[in-house]
């Protein structure tokens, strides 16, 4: 039984998440709380699952804090509105430490809202699942070797950084990011596993953060040195040569789009061993088969450890499959990045 306690004063949203619940008999709406003070009250007071929290507001992100700080419970962010109204919401809620941002299960006709009940549903017993803790750990300095990686590190410069992350990525992606010096020396290129609507208020709210240049990429874009280039919605992204950013409408990988495999594969073809490739925290094991190729053409990986990870699925498939140079936590990631680039 997934037992979710939801936070809003929206009647509408109460009555869908209300009706989505109930036709799930794993699923239990064990209660709503009206405000976020609320939520961080009976959070503590109920011990649910997760709590979806309606992306509403500038409170939104403190009740997610809070509740990590009194109550750690995996959290999600609920869209009742607009996603592209609520992108800058969304960035400092996901920096909190909520762990996504899905939309309402809602829809015009009844196979449509069906479906979209589903995917709600599995969306929430899947976070439900989520071990989250208070904040990073701290760890000690140095690489840890990384199992089956034994093969040396190739000596040639970096001539880019791409990342892939899911669950947990937009702050492992900050902390990353933060630490970069505005004169790095290469362009890095980003996945970010999420719902529609949130990748143009990440990138203004992370450009707004860090010393780079973070923005959405766009077709066809020149690639410039200390430029971060997220991918935007529904779209793969890659490289075109090493000069020019490529931003297609081309088919899933294994079910993503945008695709971490997609992104490693493309750039180990153009830059082969000046490839940098960095997988983070995220569910599943998207990153793994273009990290294959990556490995083949003499790139370097980095990979997220377990105790900073929020989720380990995605780096523990990388280094499972053999394909990592270097296991860190996630603050001591920007440090060899930088070191890597020199």
């Amino acid at each position: 039984m997934t037992r979710i306690l939801l936070a809003t004063s929206t009647p509408g949203l109460e009555q869908l998440v209300n009706k989505a619940a109930g036709s799930d008999p794993a699923v239990e709406l064990v209660g709503v709380a009206r405000s976020g003070k609320d939520a961080v009250r009976i959070t503590g007071k109920l011990l649910p699952d997760i709590v979806a929290v309606e992306l509403r507001d500038n409170d939104t992100a403190e009740t997610v804090r809070e509740i990590m700080i009194t109550a750690p419970t995996p959290v999600v962010m609920v869209s009742y509105q607009d996603g592209s109204q609520l992108g800058a919401l969304s960035a400092r809620a996901l920096d909190a430490g909520a762990l996504a941002v899905i939309p309402a299960p809602t829809a015009s006709d009844a196979s449509l809202e069906q479906a979209a009940i589903d995917k709600f549903l599995s969306t929430i017993k899947a976070m439900a699942q989520v071990k989250v803790v208070r904040q990073w750990r701290k760890k000690t300095s140095g690489d840890l070797p990384a199992e089956g990686a034994a093969r040396p590190v190739a000596s040639s410069p970096i001539g880019i950084v791409a990342i892939a992350a899911s669950t947990g990525g937009p702050a492992a992606i900050r902390s990353i990011l933060k630490d970069l010096p505005a004169d790095f020396p290469a362009p890095i290129l980003i996945v970010q596993h999420m719902s529609n609507g949130f990748i143009d208020g990440v990138a203004a709210s992370l450009d707004s953060m860090v010393a780079l240049k973070v923005k959405v990429g766009a077709n066809g874009e020149r690639l410039r040195p200390g430029t971060v280039y997220l991918a935007p919605d529904g779209h793969q992204l890659g490289v075109s040569g090493k000069s020019r950013l490529r931003v297609v409408d081309e088919a899933p990988i294994q079910g993503f789009k945008p695709s971490g495999s997609y992104l490693f594969g493309s750039i180990a073809r153009s830059f082969r061993a000046e490839s940098l490739a960095v997988i983070l925290t995220g569910m599943g094991d998207d990153g793994t088969e273009g990290l294959r190729a990556l490995h083949v053409a003499g790139g370097k990986v980095i990979a997220q450890d377990e105790k900073s990870s929020i989720v380990f699925g995605m780096p523990k498939s990388a280094i499972s499959a053999g394909l990592v140079d270097f296991v860190l936590p996630v603050e001591e990631i920007a440090r060899k990045i930088t070191a890597l680039a020199s």
